[in-house]
């Protein structure tokens, strides 16, 4: 599937969900993807992109960022305490805030480095035990805390269970943010994007329909 196909699905989705135009951002997905592909993509225009690992992403990205100007990249994987000023170092986005530790680090760094991206808080709306993120019982509380540590809370994201309907999910998402202020939501991925958009998602997460399948290292 081109990227140009993906665009359009996304827009087709808006409209039907009497949406504007442009409404949701496209982050492709661009984790354990050869260089080459990356810039296929690049060179086509799109400047959105999302990496799982700080390591992979400082790797990649600086380099791309000599060649091609506007790029604008979102960590969406789980971040370990350690690598937290290193993602802030090189992401506008993160989409893994999940626990009260992390945000105290964000907090005490964003203080010391005088820029904080924007985040957004991972909700495990499954209550999946191997899967990261708060609670949704526990979402209130969380956002409370953080944006009480004067954290640039912009919304919320989650990764539905892979054999359950999202749209439970996605709607569960949205209702937390909307009691809480939040206008950010970062849900949907190849196989459920257009229902995302349909609950008002305002970025999706797609990889493998871009890119192609993951070329592991």
């Amino acid at each position: 599937m081109s990227l140009l196909e993906i665009k359009k699905r996304i827009s087709a989705a808006e409209a039907k969900a009497g949406r504007s135009d442009g409404s949701t951002k496209l982050i492709a997905v661009s984790k354990v993807q050869p260089n080459e592909r990356v810039q296929a993509i690049l060179e086509q225009g799109h400047r959105i992109y999302g990496e799982n690992r700080v390591q992979e992403a400082a790797d990649k990205w600086p380099a791309f960022r000599e060649q091609f100007d506007g790029i604008e990249l979102h960590i969406i994987g789980p971040l370990q305490t350690n690598k937290a000023r290193a993602a802030m170092e090189l992401a506008q986005a993160i989409h893994t805030l999940d626990r009260i530790k992390l945000a105290h680090m964000f907090a005490r760094l964003a203080q010391e480095m005088g820029a904080c991206p924007d985040l957004y808080i991972q909700v495990n709306t499954g209550a999946e035990p191997q899967k990261a993120g708060v609670l949704p019982a526990s979402a209130d509380a969380f956002i409370a805390e953080s944006v009480a540590l004067d954290l640039p809370v912009a919304g919320l994201m989650c990764i539905p269970p892979v054999n359950e309907d999202p749209s439970p999910h996605f709607k569960l998402l949205g209702d937390i943010a909307a009691r809480n202020g939040l206008n950010g939501l970062s849900m949907g991925m190849s196989g459920d994007f257009e229902t995302a958009v349909a609950h008002g998602a305002t970025h999706v997460r797609v990889g493998s329909a871009i890119f192609g399948d993951r070329v592991p290292t």
